[in-house]
């Protein structure tokens, strides 16, 4: 229709692009008065249609629906604007650099659209010629259309081509990063495929690499805290450069199993409950009524801190009194997995601490193993005859046993061997000695003394009926009926075959 006329048509755009067929409230009041400049019929029944921008103008009345809509407009007058003064000739040349950067940065705008831009003699048509050439929103476009003043429409495109280069930047820069990414990844999977063909040819049966991409795989498993899983992705690394047949791969091979057979993020859950506790310690100990009070006292505080980093219990008395058996019930009614680690006769510091790895046949301490023995992080760890602890030219053993019973310091405790922190804070600590006297005076500071004292003749009549008697017809497949135990006879080996 427009064609058998002047050629001239109104265009405007519809608010939400996904309706099929708009009403008047669905488009945009504010056009473009659009001269037709060809028209081409292509197959299908679809035509192509070159129309050139005239002006803008506003939609004062929709006059006619079907076949198609024809409305009244109002044309739009644009303000004087002077395209001389210093302030526009400014704003206009901040408009064309950040255009020019988005160029740059997209991608998608070819150099002729920027050539013809730079070139605009007319700064009241330079948003307009902008505008139609980015990837904005038909809101962002419509803003700027709806805007009369050329300043107003210079000021309003700024905006936006700041924040889009903004974003531009942002995306480029995550593009790079995961394109090096991508290259480092491709180089290492190069590389090793090189190696692997390097050690075929020199004979090296043992294929690192594979081993190495193994442990690896078992680091990624095993939720490791990030200082340690650092640490051990670069022994990995060292590894996978090294030969089979070498002997420091052996020593790298020990310490990575060592180090991923602890249980970093593996705990029991803790019972606290003192019934429970009750039950057990007088199920398997006869008498001793103020050491069972005192533990159970020591428990109901930990269930009212929930958790309690205070002072290390420790069991004094003469041997065969039952010191590590109650241990044993402790850890039985706490849930708590049970170690126990003589000290009797340690000299060197490094049983406590470990062997640094530069000598020959380094292993880890004794802490650490009872640790990895215990398979858990939170188990309880009896410390037997902690006053037969005795140092010598080789270092001091109850100063490295003060550390580990510090709850200050525990918390990253440092094997020599793991080289790395390891967290004893949930490590319930007991300690057992024979003279009190003889426990080193720094460590005794830490402790809180329950005497075990001898048993009276009743106690110990009950405790040989009640436990020892059936323990040692067990041992020696003997049978109640087979053997007799009565109770005079009892008494007589307490009092003349025992002693304390």
């Amino acid at each position: 229709e427009a064609m058998l006329k002047d050629q001239t048509i109104f265009l405007a755009a519809q608010k939400d692009p996904n309706t099929e067929d708009p009403d008047f409230n669905e488009i945009n009041v504010y056009g473009t008065v659009a001269q037709i400049r060809q028209l081409l019929r292509l197959p299908g029944d679809t035509i192509r249609v070159l129309v050139e921008g005239v002006e803008r103008a506003k939609i004062v009345n929709f006059n006619q629906e079907a076949p198609f809509y024809t409305v009244d407009i109002m044309k739009l007058k644009q303000p004087a604007f002077q395209s001389g003064k210093a302030d526009n000739q400014a704003l206009a040349r901040q408009v064309i650099e950040h255009f020019e950067k988005y160029a740059k940065l997209s991608g998608k705008i070819s150099p002729d659209a920027t050539l013809s831009v730079t070139n605009i003699e007319d700064i009241s048509r330079l948003p307009d010629v902008i505008a139609s050439n980015i990837e904005i929103s038909i809101e962002q476009k419509q803003f700027i259309l709806e805007e009369i003043s050329p300043k107003k429409r210079l000021e309003k495109l700024l905006d936006i081509l700041a924040k889009e280069n903004e974003i531009l930047e942002i995306e480029k820069n995550i593009t790079t990063k995961v394109r090096q990414q991508m290259d480092k990844n491709q180089k290492e999977y190069y590389l090793r495929e090189q190696m692997k063909i390097i050690q075929k040819e020199l004979g090296d049966s043992g294929d690192m690499a594979s081993e190495a991409e193994e442990y690896r795989e078992k680091i990624a498993k095993v939720q490791l805290p990030d200082e340690v899983s650092g640490k051990m992705l670069k022994e990995v690394d060292r590894l996978s450069r090294m030969y089979s047949s070498s002997a420091e791969s052996g020593v790298i091979r020990t310490y990575i199993d060592t180090v991923l057979e602890l249980p970093w993020n593996v705990k029991t859950e803790e019972k606290l409950d003192i019934g429970y506790a009750a039950k057990i310690l007088d199920r398997d100990h006869y008498g001793l009524d103020k050491v069972k009070e005192r533990i159970l006292e020591y428990l109901a505080v930990r269930k009212m801190k929930n958790g309690l980093h205070g002072p290390i219990l420790c069991l004094v008395g003469p041997p065969g009194v039952g010191k590590t058996s109650v241990a044993k019930s402790i850890a039985e009614a706490l849930n708590r997995k049970y170690v126990r680690m003589s000290l009797g006769g340690i000299r060197d510091e490094a049983e406590i601490r470990g062997h640094r790895r530069t000598y020959v046949g380094a292993l880890p301490g004794r802490i650490i193993n009872a640790i990895r023995q215990a398979g858990s992080s939170n188990p309880l760890i009896l410390l037997d005859e902690i006053d037969k602890l005795s140092g010598d030219y080789k270092g001091d053993p109850a100063a490295a046993m003060l550390e580990v019973l510090d709850a200050e310091q525990n918390k990253e405790f440092r094997d020599h061997y793991l080289e790395l922190p390891y967290d004893l804070s949930d490590v319930l600590f007991l300690t057992t000695a024979n003279y009190k006297n003889d426990i080193p005076r720094p460590l005794l500071d830490r402790m809180e003394i329950i005497d075990i004292s001898g048993y009276t003749e009743d106690e110990k009549a009950n405790i040989a009926t009640r436990y020892l008697v059936p323990k040692q017809l067990e041992l020696h497949g003997v049978g109640a009926s087979q053997v007799r135990f009565e109770k005079p006879a009892v008494r007589e080996i307490i009092i003349y075959y025992t002693r304390e």
